[in-house]
């Protein structure tokens, strides 16, 4: 069975990364979406929010696709992550450019920390490829239409949130 772990924040999840999510289903046997616990970026949802939007997302991509999704947070290297839950690839969403330049630094650092899990880039449908969580609350904030970017049930729990 091949395995593999989508990391990210989540926060909120958006239609670039279910279309990423969507995209890793046809590399893997499993896939595990790996919900970072990122303290230092002050996430507007809390962990258990953010776990049950993607739980909620996925049951539909998993019967659809007929692969199992599982979401597992997580707070220690990724690498140790991919390791825990037996991943054999880690899959990685890229918007632009300067996406590529972090994640081949963070490519070279996890070879060196275990070469047996490989990286895979996926790069999202053209409509979604700009989607960003933060801009998304960004334009949320300030009162602005976000429901081209993220699904209906995303866009009324961020509406509840801010008020």
């Amino acid at each position: 069975m091949r395995t593999g772990l989508y990391p990210g924040t989540f926060d909120p999840v958006t239609l670039g990364h279910i279309d990423i999510i969507r995209r890793a289903c046809a590399l893997v046997d499993k896939l595990v979406i790996g919900v970072a616990i990122n303290r230092d970026k002050g996430p507007l949802f809390s962990l258990e929010e953010r776990v049950a939007m993607i739980e909620a997302i996925c049951s539909d991509l998993s019967q659809q696709t007929g692969t199992e999704i599982v979401v597992h947070p997580f707070e220690n290297l990724l690498i140790d992550c991919a390791r825990d839950v037996g991943a054999q690839i880690i899959v990685r969403g890229l918007r632009a450019v300067a996406d590529f330049e972090y994640e081949y630094q963070m490519v070279g650092m996890n070879r060196v920390l275990d070469d047996s899990i490989e990286t895979v880039f996926l790069m999202a449908e053209a409509q979604h490829q700009a989607i960003a969580s933060k801009l998304v609350k960004e334009i949320a904030r300030l009162g602005g239409d976000v429901s081209h970017f993220i699904t209906p049930e995303v866009n009324t729990a961020l509406k509840e949130r801010l008020g």
